[in-house]
């Protein structure tokens, strides 16, 4: 597909890479020069000078032979603006960033009226991430499916839990028709196992199951399940702003440590319940003081990364807290990944996510389409959600007979809500959403889960 994409920051950069992967054409579109030059450097795509809120500049820049539009600069009205133009000169679809708090009730009302095919809040998408692992904090990452009914938990095997030397068939029969291991992360191996493959303490297992099943296969190996039932959030910005409110919803204890007066009188105003400390966030004292040792969960979500990940671990060495770190720059991603400092938060894949998501449900072929895509394991694989059409060319066939790919796992099929962990004797019918995990990038169709 041919695709514009307005604006050269983080998650412009990050799209512009895994499209261009995806063998889209890429035209990414800024006013500054040498961040243009260091994307066009560094990816094998177009870029091009200019204010996109000019009709000449998108006009020059191909959006009248453009499929999808997708506006991510710092100024929300400027992706509104640049939308609402691609849409009066072409036919293409149209992506907007909308960050601000102030337009989120209107949003419905936006898209709407201005045409747009889709409106994304990364920090609102952010939120909603973290919320989920504090509701359950023994996982380090949580992905959501067939709107809620399965669950992807990230979780790392710990000697206590006894799954040390044990094989996934051992697993699946221990634990039958709970769990389904998905992924496992070795160092930087990346496996989707077979039943051979040998569990280790300190591996980091993706498990897929419903959320009462998930439940129930932790608390049998012995973890605590139970959401929070406080937080202490240092920074408090939109991200903080948006995260309280849902906590709040959750009946979760919210207090925030923010060190701009101004905005903690905002916070004040706009969040009643939650407890707003006007302070610095890196002051030790401080935040022994206002409870740090007897916390639940404690989540660093101010604009230094470093900070982010300093604070985080003081305070695993001064609490039993649940710890969730923002990360926006992603240079130092491995050794971030190797401090167990919990669960650490990428704002901005997770914004790509959602619109790589939209560009492949574009672009499907006859047997289904993309509902929902995240991208796992440290940008290594892919769990992908495929709902299945009248026209899917393998109905009713076992899996077992199908020539299924290597390294790929159908891992849960959602029929009427029922959710079916599948063996070889089980078939995907019409109308099923089905799971698929593997380290093959760019499936856009079920059909694609097959040798060719």
């Amino acid at each position: 597909m041919n695709i514009i994409i307005v604006g050269c920051g983080k998650v412009g950069r990050t799209l512009a890479e895994q499209l261009s992967n995806e063998k889209h054409n890429i035209v990414i579109v800024d006013i500054i020069e040498k961040k243009i030059q260091d994307t066009t450097e560094d990816i094998d795509i177009m870029g091009f000078l200019g204010n996109a809120s000019s009709i000449n500049t998108l006009l020059d820049a191909g959006i009248e032979t453009a499929d999808l539009l997708i506006a991510v600069t710092g100024s929300d009205e400027l992706n509104l603006l640049c939308c609402l133009i691609a849409k009066k000169v072409s036919k293409c679809h149209t992506i907007a960033r909308v960050r601000n708090p102030v337009y989120s009730k209107e949003l419905g009302f936006i898209k709407q009226s201005l045409g747009i095919s889709m409106i994304i809040n990364p920090e609102h998408a952010a939120a909603i991430e973290i919320a989920r692992i504090l509701r359950f904090p023994s996982a380090i990452k949580i992905d959501t499916f067939a709107k809620g009914r399965v669950e992807l938990l990230k979780f790392k095997i710990k000697p206590e839990f006894k799954l040390n030397n044990m094989s996934v068939m051992e697993f699946g029969e221990r634990y039958k028709n709970l769990i389904l291991i998905g992924a496992v992360e070795r160092g930087e191996e990346v496996s989707i196992p077979s039943g051979n493959f040998i569990l280790k303490d300190n591996d980091i297992v993706s498990v897929i199951a419903s959320p009462i099943n998930s439940a129930l296969f932790f608390k049998k190996i012995g973890i605590h399940t139970h959401q929070v039932k406080s937080t202490m959030i240092v920074g408090g910005g939109t991200l903080s702003y948006y995260l309280a409110k849902i906590l709040l919803s959750m009946k979760i204890r919210v207090l925030i440590v923010e060190s701009n007066a101004a905005r903690c009188e905002q916070l004040s105003e706009l969040l009643p319940d939650a407890t707003i400390i006007h302070g610095d966030g890196t002051d030790k004292n401080l935040l022994l003081e206002e409870g740090l040792t007897r916390v639940e969960s404690f989540v660093t979500l101010t604009n230094l990364d470093e900070e982010n990940i300093l604070l985080s671990l003081f305070a695993k060495k001064n609490s039993n807290a649940k710890l969730v770190s923002k990360v926006n720059r992603i240079a130092f991603d491995d050794i971030i990944e190797g401090l167990d400092i919990g669960s650490v938060i990428y704002p901005k894949y997770i914004t790509a996510d959602y619109i790589l998501q939209y560009v492949r449900a574009m672009q499907n072929s006859i047997g289904s389409n993309v509902e929902t895509l995240y991208q796992i394991l440290d940008n290594k694989a892919e769990a992908l959600e495929f709902s299945i059409h009248d026209d899917c060319p393998f109905l009713n066939i076992p899996l077992a007979d199908l020539d299924i790919r290597d390294n790929l796992l159908v891992a849960c099929i959602n029929r009427n809500g029922v959710i079916l962990i599948p063996r070889g004797q089980d078939s995907i019918q019409a109308k099923d959403t089905v799971v698929v995990v593997t380290t093959i990038k760019g499936l856009n169709d079920i059909q694609d889960i097959l040798k060719k």
